[in-house]
């Protein structure tokens, strides 16, 4: 008697993550060029605007540094978890609730964390891209003083990861954009704001100093500026590594459990 085989789910690995990021990138090489602008212009506008406008009006510099080379490395910090939380927000929901990539990744057959690694991926990619490209203009203007600065470039992929996997796993909870739009003007605009981009954070009053340390983004701007003026940590460089990387994996392990709950029937 003939038998049926039953179709072989592909194993979970490297290969098939690369598959979705493969097809994230074919989705960007057809709209890269309207972004092209605004990659370029939007640093260029934000260094003469901040750095050399309000910093201009700023006597002595921040912290015994001029305020253009004091807030550079806070603006690729800020800038690379905007892009982050762009790509992990609308584009997630969208996926679920709209345009159901994922139910048709999932049917391929391609595993959980086949789906959620491969577009990850995909974020840093662009957040990379947004590091390199405010990286040059800072070079450009002469807000760099190490060769420490590459060291940024690494550290903008932890921290995207690190915002990127928790809004991931929120972005797959949630019935409605709306939520996402309470994201950002809860989380993502007060965090720019108060996490030491603009301004040290301890002229800040101590219970939003503490509320400062515990988002990702002051332990990344703290690193980043350590790097680009050639200076130590204002706190500890393995505490920053290893609270940023607490993040990334607590994300990850949320945004797969989340996935694998609406993906796997």
């Amino acid at each position: 008697m003939d038998t049926v085989e039953t179709p072989r789910r592909r194993p979970a690995g490297v290969g098939p993550a690369l598959a979705v990021l493969e097809y994230h990138l074919i989705g960007y090489r057809r709209v890269w060029r309207g972004s092209v602008l605004s990659s370029f212009l939007l640093p260029l506008l934000t260094v003469v605007g901040f750095g050399l406008g309000v910093g201009a009006y700023v006597d002595g510099g921040v912290a015994g540094v001029p305020y253009l080379d004091y807030l550079v490395p806070g603006l690729i910090a800020s800038t690379a978890l905007q892009v982050a939380v762009a790509e992990s927000t609308w584009p997630v929901l969208g996926n679920f609730e709209w345009v159901r990539v994922y139910a048709g990744q999932a049917a391929a057959p391609l595993r959980v964390a086949d789906i959620l690694g491969g577009h990850l991926a995909y974020v840093l990619v662009r957040v990379l891209i947004s590091s390199v490209v405010f990286l040059a203009v800072a070079a450009v203007a002469g807000s760099l003083h190490s060769p420490w600065a590459l060291a940024t470039l690494p550290l903008m992929l932890l921290l995207g990861l690190a915002v990127a996997a928790p809004v991931f796993a929120f972005a797959a909870s949630i019935p409605s954009d709306n939520y996402l739009a309470l994201l950002i003007r809860l989380g993502v605009i007060p965090m720019t704001l108060f996490a030491g981009v603009f301004f040290p954070v301890e002229s800040l009053p101590v219970v939003l100093r503490g509320f400062a340390y515990l988002s990702p983004l002051w332990h990344a701007v703290d690193l980043s500026r350590a790097a680009t003026l050639g200076t130590a940590p204002t706190w500890s460089l393995p505490g920053h590594l290893l609270y940023l990387t607490a993040w990334a994996l607590v994300g990850c392990g949320l945004a797969h459990a989340r996935f694998r709950r609406r993906l796997v029937f």
